[in-house]
């Protein structure tokens, strides 16, 4: 009993060890990417324990009470239940459960807090592709469409999401944030980039033949570098719009 006891204690330090060495996940590029991954931690900690637990109970009754040579057409001895045990055993799990449910609502909840500042923009899906908008009050002028997403660093956005056709699921695996786009109905989620960098936003839903493109790039930069991008961007809008209106 005592070297199952010790290879279960064993097993429990292994693998939470191994739990935070091995890099399950991309680089986190958001606050909301750190507060998951924590939540992450703890519920490994948490079922770590109680795998080893049942898998070591297992074992040690396979091999304590295992049928012997001639003990085939054996009952085994009539046992009574055991109250205490039972009501011990109902009692824990739910509490444990309900603990980890309570914190992941915790997180949930300050994932999605709104804070004083926001900036909003919309997201478009449709078969096969993305397009992001920047409203005026991004902007500081018109309305602008792109094809690319560019975040500024440290601000939070508030996504708000659309899809033309189909199902979508508009997924920042560096972000942690993924949320569906159903025809009709506006979706929302907000991110917190804290990151500088470039990371994949893709299409977590199968959404038609070309489901494998709906692929673009999220490019988190400094609030100067978004603002110069978002200047570019407007200048090409107009200069493109009078060529069209003097060929016209």
């Amino acid at each position: 009993m005592a070297v199952a006891v010790i290879t279960a204690l064993i097993a429990i330090a292994v693998g939470i060890w191994l739990s935070y060495q091995i890099h399950w996940f991309p680089v986190q590029a958001s606050t909301q990417a750190k507060r998951t991954d924590h939540l992450y931690h703890v519920l490994v900690i948490a079922t770590i324990p109680i795998f080893v637990l049942v898998v070591s109970v297992i074992l040690y009754c396979v091999w304590q009470f295992r049928m012997k040579p001639g003990e085939e057409l054996k009952d085994g001895p009539p046992i009574h239940g055991n109250t205490r045990l039972e009501v011990f055993w109902t009692a824990l799990p739910t509490v444990l459960l309900l603990s980890m449910v309570g914190y992941s609502f915790v997180v949930l909840a300050e994932n999605e807090k709104k804070p004083a500042h926001e900036i909003q923009i919309g997201v478009t899906g449709q078969q096969f592709f993305w397009s992001f908008q920047y409203p005026p009050s991004v902007t500081g002028g018109a309305e602008l469409n792109s094809y690319e997403l560019y975040l500024p660093v440290n601000e939070t956005v508030h996504f708000n999401m659309r899809s033309k056709d189909v199902i979508h699921a508009f997924w920042i695996p560096a972000f942690r944030l993924q949320e569906d786009l159903v025809p009709g109905i506006t979706t929302h989620y907000r991110a917190t980039p804290d990151r500088i960098g470039e990371y994949p936003a893709v299409c977590n839903l199968l959404c038609g033949v070309g489901h494998s493109l709906m692929r673009t790039t999220v490019h988190v930069v400094t609030p100067a570098a978004f603002h110069a991008w978002i200047k570019s961007q407007l200048s090409a809008s107009t200069a493109s719009t009078t060529t069209g209106g003097a060929s016209g």
